[in-house]
């Protein structure tokens, strides 16, 4: 099993301890990368994969572990692109 395939068995799996590092790189698996949203975008993040498709999602502080939602949202996003 690869290290994506990995990543991507652990984020169904919906775990409460996924961290952002993680989302980075299995996003970037995809085709993803961070993009900033403006000027003073503080903690929301955006990811894009080259076309008007965004994943967005506040960036967790001061740990660096999602939140049960927003684990849900990122699955629930990759699977309506397809990608899941």
């Amino acid at each position: 099993m690869s290290k994506k395939e990995k990543l991507i068995a652990r984020l169904l799996k919906k775990p409460k301890d996924f961290t952002f590092d993680e989302l980075i790189v299995l996003l970037g698996y995809f085709g993803y990368a961070q993009v900033s949203i403006g000027k003073t975008s503080g903690s929301r993040v955006a990811f894009s994969n080259g076309s008007s498709e965004y994943i967005r999602l506040h960036k967790p502080h001061p740990n660096k572990i999602l939140k049960s939602y927003q684990v849900a949202d990122v699955i629930s996003a990759l699977e309506e692109r397809k990608l899941l």
